[in-house]
């Protein structure tokens, strides 16, 4: 008994610090906390720096994240938001709910960054993973034209799904509703989020997946696994740049940006590539790991300028919807 109540004594002392730790709440996708994701290195990595609780919390996908702020407004329990794009940073502006950085990187992004308020941890380019011993489709005309099943992800909930519209938005301008049309027939299902149309392609039910040129590299890094690829198509891939922001309403600023700070260093940094597969925006003394130099790298990059990326957005998902419900 007398150990039993040492125990429970340690216990509740151990219990009582941690209570005493500052919370810092991270809204971000479910893909970023799940048990592979980067979720629990990065977790495990701050809370050794800054004597605090990280709660991550996972919102679906990227396109969600925003929603749900702006429903939540002020009120919302979120420090930081991680997980948003370009696509989505002039609408998140809007909602004045975010305040600026004073992040300084040696950014290795493709296009200069100087945001004020998002700061990027990652970046890829879109692509439609396939087996690698199946032939593929060179651009959206010939997917249109094939009997290739795909499944994608719904731009109204996913930034995958949202970035599927303006790459051919960005590719085709005014002829983007007659490629969906033409593709309406390959596509499978629409899901809410990556995570559930990659498993539904692992599983078998179609032939590709609306993924990341870098998407071939866990299965051959992490499964010793080279039976995936991404089609190189040869009107370009669209780029996505991943940010995050504090919240203008945070009841823990400083360790907001503390964190900002913590994500383009190089613990952070490191972490990126092999755990959510994504080219870090931030290149580590160390390099990429190997079996990046094997990915599809596109001849042609395609980003439509934040500023114009909502104006666009909402006509490219008429023509989305339009096109799916003929």
């Amino acid at each position: 008994m007398k150990h039993l109540a040492i125990a429970a004594g340690i216990l509740t002392a151990t219990s009582a610090v941690a209570a005493d730790k500052t919370q810092l709440t991270v809204y971000t996708y479910d893909s970023f906390v799940s048990d592979w994701g980067p979720g629990p290195k990065v977790e495990e990595a701050f809370e050794a720096i800054c004597d605090c609780d990280l709660n991550l919390v996972g919102v679906e996908d990227g396109a969600a994240l925003l929603s749900r702020i702006r429903l939540e407004g002020e009120n919302t329990e979120a420090d930081v938001v991680l997980g948003l794009d370009t696509n989505l940073i002039a609408t998140a502006k809007e909602t004045g709910l975010f305040a600026p950085h004073s992040v300084t990187a040696d950014y290795a992004l493709p296009i200069k960054w100087t945001d004020a308020t998002f700061v990027p941890y990652d970046w890829g380019y879109f692509a439609f993973v396939h087996n690698a011993d199946a032939s593929a489709p060179a651009n959206f005309r010939e997917l249109a034209d094939s009997d290739t099943k795909i499944i994608i992800q719904d731009p109204r909930s996913s930034t995958p799904g949202l970035g599927l519209l303006l790459w051919i938005k960005a590719a085709y301008g005014d002829e983007a509703p007659t490629i969906w049309a033409d593709l309406a027939d390959n596509i499978v299902t629409v899901t809410k989020g990556w995570s559930e149309s990659y498993g539904l392609f692992l599983d078998g039910e179609a032939d590709m997946v609306l993924s990341y040129t870098t998407s071939p590299a866990y299965h051959l890094i992490a499964e010793e696994d080279p039976s995936k690829a991404a089609a190189a198509f040869d009107e370009g891939h669209y780029m996505q740049i991943e940010v995050a922001a504090k919240l203008a309403g945070s009841d823990h600023p400083e360790l907001a940006d503390q964190f900002l700070d913590f994500m383009v260093s190089e613990t952070f940094q490191q972490i990126i590539p092999t755990t959510n597969w994504m080219y870090p925006a931030v290149t580590p003394s160390s390099g990429l790991p190997e079996g990046f130099d094997t990915l599809v790298i596109p001849q042609k990059a395609l980003i439509i300028d934040p500023s114009e990326a909502a104006t666009k957005r909402d006509q490219a998902l008429t023509e989305w919807l339009s096109a799916l419900s003929q």
